[in-house]
């Protein structure tokens, strides 16, 4: 009906999944909604603009999603293991993903370092810029299924180096600065974010939003129909069906733990 935009909706999703802005393990997660991060001018009208919103981060390629059903199939079922049968073994939402979208701002400068035992990452590895990232968490980096979060729909400034951080230097002599962005943005961090928040709100994604809703917060997040989705990830990912409390081990238990506040946490199922 129109009477709430997307963004409101997806954020009333994720705080009654139990997401929140207080807690960078649990960070509210927000869908890509593009896949064109190449054009000098960006069509919404056209649906191959769009990301697919039916499949997850995994499935975006028809060979990425053939290589996790493989990984699938060759583990074994089994409880309690580090091999457990999944997908995925990384997730696409986490303390070090959301501190890495924001390490150029305090106090997620601090807050990444001290994820990366004191200092920042090799700067290829660190973020910047959009489209590098997408073809990673897309198509090229098997370990890599992130998603974005709000702040990509609304905040500009997380994508400038304002405080002049040295952030390192890459192989191929590019100093790392501000975010790399999108021809389509001009390199205008408030274009950049007026164009993505129109993307959000287009008539593409508001017919097709409900299936990325479906994989995240619904019925496609776990069992037989995640299965089928390529949504599966590892045990130790659905918080609310680990029981700690009935875990004697320490070792096991601090695993677990460890596991989960490293690589994320499945939101509640709303």
């Amino acid at each position: 009906k129109r009477e709430i935009s997307n963004f409101d909706y997806l954020m009333y999703l994720n705080t009654l999944a139990g997401r929140s802005y207080n807690d960078y393990m649990q960070y509210p997660v927000f869908p890509w909604v593009l896949a064109d991060y190449h054009s000098e001018t960006l069509n919404l009208s056209n649906p191959h603009t769009f990301r697919d919103l039916s499949k997850p981060m995994g499935a975006q390629t028809v060979e990425r999603k053939r290589k996790f059903i493989q990984r699938y199939n060759e583990v074994e079922k089994s409880e309690g293991d580090l091999s457990a049968q999944c997908h995925y073994c990384t997730h696409y939402s986490s303390a070090i993903i959301v501190a890495s979208y924001l390490v150029r701002m305090e106090p997620f400068t601090q807050t990444f370092c001290s994820l990366q035992g004191g200092s920042f990452d090799v700067a290829d590895r660190m973020f910047h810029s959009v489209k590098s990232t997408w073809e990673s968490a897309s198509r090229d980096n098997m370990s890599d299924v992130r998603e974005l979060i709000p702040e990509f729909f609304y905040l500009p400034e997380f994508l400038t180096n304002a405080n002049h951080f040295e952030l390192g230097c890459m192989q191929d002599g590019t100093v790392l600065g501000d975010v790399q962005l999108p021809p389509w943005a001009n390199g205008d961090p408030h274009k950049f974010i007026l164009l993505h928040r129109q993307a959000l709100e287009s008539d593409y994604v508001s017919a097709h939003l409900h299936h990325w809703i479906d994989l995240i917060f619904g019925h496609k997040q776990h069992g037989s129909a995640a299965v089928e989705a390529v949504n599966t990830y590892h045990p130790y990912f659905y918080g609310d069906k680990m029981d700690l409390n009935n875990i004697k081990d320490p070792l096991i238990k601090s695993t677990i733990l460890g596991f989960i506040s490293n690589f994320g946490q499945i939101p509640k199922q709303v």
